[in-house]
Parts: structure tokens; C-alpha cells; sequence
């Protein structure tokens, strides 16, 4: 049986994500989602006819309400379950107001020391290498499943 994840010409389809590191004064910035009860990192999937920039500034927006300059590119993330590569960014705020949206129930800055219980995993692990402060962008495969993550 042929995957229909592939299409029959044998190239791959991946989908490109991705997520935003908004920290201000010893805290991130993390949404809990609506759809399952987890807190994660602001951020999505692009769409078609996208930039980076713009997929990365309209997922904040939509999930947490506010607009973000993008500072510097902290890991690729390659999900081979998923067939997605996420792209982090260290994120400083400009504009907007923090606030609910219909994708988050709740935007709230967490001390380091103090992150949620039900922070996705992947999501935890992007935030360590963002406070390695790397000079250069860090490749990381994250290979757990979704349920694995949040341990269904």
C-alpha cells in the first residue's frame, strides 16, 4: 500500500511551522490553547504565499494579541512524525495587547523557575536551547508523537 503522505512523483511534503521565545525579564510568554489543556509557545503552520516573518508575526497576533520584531533564529526543528519542520525565534514585542483569542484561552508570562506542568514537552526543550544562548541557530530532531507528549 502505497503512503499518501508522499505523493506519487516520490517528492515529500513537509509542513514548515513555526514559533515564537518572547521573554521579558525572567519570564516567556506561553499560551494555553483552547483546544487541549497545554500551555505552549505562541505559533503555527504557514500558509501559502507566506513569509517566515509574516507567518511568525500573524501566529502571535492570533494567539496571543500582540505584534512581535523577530530578533534572532534559535533552532530547526525537524518533527519526521509529523512530516514538519518548526522554525523558533527569540521574538520582542512592539505592539498589541495581551489578551485571549479565539485559539488561546489564556496569555500569561511564567518565571523560568516556574514553568506549567502542562507545558508541551517540545516546547520546554525549545525554551532550554533558547537560553543556551547560541550563537548559531541549533538543529534538534523532536521525534516524540503528539500522544506521547501529552501523555494520552
Amino acid at each position: 500500500m502505497a503512503d499518501k503522505s508522499i505523493p506519487a512523483d516520490g517528492s515529500a511534503r513537509f509542513r514548515v511551522a513555526v514559533s515564537a521565545l518572547i521573554f521579558e525579564e525572567g519570564t516567556v510568554l506561553l499560551a494555553h490553547r483552547r483546544d487541549i489543556d497545554w500551555w505552549n509557545l505562541p505559533g503555527g503552520g504557514m500558509e501559502v504565499g507566506e513569509t517566515v516573518e509574516e507567518a511568525l508575526r500573524r501566529e502571535v497576533y492570533e494567539e496571543t494579541g500582540l505584534a512581535v520584531e523577530i530578533e534572532q533564529l534559535v533552532g530547526v526543528y525537524s518533527k519526521p512524525q509529523k512530516q514538519e519542520v518548526v522554525l523558533t525565534f527569540r521574538c520582542h514585542v512592539v505592539g498589541g495587547v495581551l489578551s485571549e483569542t479565539e485559539e488561546s484561552r489564556e496569555c500569561r508570562y511564567f518565571a523560568l523557575s516556574t514553568l506549567p506542568a502542562n507545558l508541551l514537552p517540545k516546547h520546554h526543550q525549545r525554551i532550554e536551547d533558547a537560553l543556551l544562548n547560541q550563537q548559531s541557530a541549533i538543529l534538534r530532531t523532536q521525534s516524540s508523537s503528539t500522544e506521547e507528549d501529552q501523555q494520552l
